[in-house]
This record gives C-alpha cells, sequence and structure tokens, in this order.
C-alpha cells in the first residue's frame, strides 16, 4: 500500500500546477504537437519541456517524436488508475486506514 501512495503523490505533483493541470485538460481531447500546447501559454520552450517531462515521468502522459516534432497524448490507463485509486482512498471501506491507524472502531 505505501507503493500507491508513493506513486499517487507523484502523480499529484506533477498535476498540482495549474498549468500542468491545464496541459492535461488540454491532452484530454486528443494528442497535441509540443508546439500547439506552447501556442497555449505564455512560456517558453525550455519550460514547456521541463513541464512536460514531468508530466511523462509521472506516467500521466505519452510523448513520441514525429521528425522535428514532439507529440503528445494522456496515458488512459494511468489516468483511468490515477481515478480508481483517488476513488478507493476518498471513500470509506472495511479495511480503512483510520480504523487501523488509530485502532477505532466506528460502528
Amino acid at each position: 500500500m505505501e507503493q500507491i501512495y508513493t506513486n499517487t503523490a507523484k502523480m499529484l505533483k506533477a498535476i498540482s500546477d495549474p498549468k500542468r493541470l491545464q496541459i492535461v485538460d488540454m491532452l484530454s481531447c486528443g494528442e497535441l504537437c509540443a508546439c500547439k500546447i506552447l501556442e497555449a501559454f505564455h512560456i517558453t520552450q525550455p519550460t514547456l519541456s521541463h513541464d512536460m517531462k514531468l508530466l511523462v515521468e509521472a506516467g500521466l502522459v505519452n510523448d513520441r517524436r514525429e521528425g522535428k516534432n514532439i507529440y503528445y497524448s494522456l496515458n488512459t490507463e494511468t489516468m483511468k488508475g490515477l481515478q480508481a485509486v483517488l476513488d478507493t482512498l476518498f471513500s470509506e471501506k472495511a479495511d480503512c486506514i483510520c480504523k487501523k491507524m488509530c485502532n477505532c472502531d466506528y460502528e
């Protein structure tokens, strides 16, 4: 379970920046060239490269090179997994950590 927390925190950290969250939202419509993402923001190309590197390393975004261009798309499997983990974390369940950590009986 500890690894799930670590992996989830890495993904959440990657999208905790409003610009990166907006990029993920943009990619939800489909694959985009880096040049199109860059047009949407008032940032430099190295700044975009840094942001995209964080998203790719977190497993949220896929990248592919075609000639001089880099294309980005959402990693839909990872996004579905993140959503499932968050749904689990934010809901009460029989083996909830709150019951284990504080030895409480909420029944």
